[in-house]
């Protein structure tokens, strides 16, 4: 059976990244999350004060994107987990402000074309499922099997929500339910790879569907996919 390169678009908190995972692990494919390579410049940048609330120095960030180190390690449990210059910043990429920094940068055409660049060659092998929001449009048109996923903002940010809790972050679900419209609207209309459905993808929209609904459906079209090939 042929590898395939499996891309999954879709919005913020929508759970794209929790099914790309789960698939991986039992196609034994290797996943490349994506948003975490963007959440991973934006915390480098704010390390380095050329982002803030207010600015981003894309002077110094364009300067020295090229020397950001971003590599995926699997841990004891069999997860990936992030690492920036060497360093696992997997807890410290999943912030509020961090998410809401790599949403700002990545509407940056330089941080786009460098990390798409560092994409593409990752899935040169095939047998990959990688996230994100431009996987199926930009990064691999050719991909045999595209997905997009979506939800309503309210549900989305619901997760988001619990999620942010649950790890013990005080934050209120009027705050996140802003910022996830507030990165719809740049993920859409940025004018570098904006976030769109890729014309051969297959939407799935998860609002009502839990969990195992869902990756049934994404098993079954994985299988119909392979078995093309």
């Amino acid at each position: 059976m042929k590898k395939i390169i499996v891309a999954i678009d879709g919005f913020s908190s929508s759970g794209k990244s929790t099914m790309a995972k789960e698939l991986a692990r039992e196609a034994g494919y290797i996943y490349i999350d994506t948003g975490a390579m963007y959440r991973a410049v934006s915390l480098h940048a704010i390390r380095q004060g050329w982002l803030n609330k207010n600015n981003i120095d894309e002077t110094a960030l364009q300067q020295h994107i090229g020397d950001i180190s971003i590599e995926f390690r699997t841990n004891a449990e069999g997860k990936s987990e992030t690492y920036l210059n060497g360093e696992n910043v997997e807890k410290e990429i999943r912030s509020l402000d961090v998410a809401n920094g790599a949403s700002r940068i990545s509407t940056l055409g330089f941080v786009r074309r460098e990390l798409v660049r560092r994409q593409q060659d990752m899935g040169r092998e095939k047998g990959i499922v990688m996230d994100g929001r431009d996987i199926g449009t930009v990064v691999f048109p050719q991909a045999e099997l595209k997905l997009y996923i979506s939800a309503s903002p309210e549900v989305r940010a619901r997760r988001r929500w619990l999620e942010l809790k649950g790890k013990g972050e005080s934050v209120s679900y009027n705050d996140v339910l802003a910022n996830v419209i507030e990165r719809d609207r740049r993920d859409t209309q940025r004018a570098e790879s904006p976030l769109r459905k890729a014309e051969d993808a297959i939407e799935i929209d998860n609002s009502e569907l839990s969990p195992e609904e869902q990756m049934n459906i994404i098993r079954k079209l994985f299988q119909e996919a392979t078995a093309d090939c």
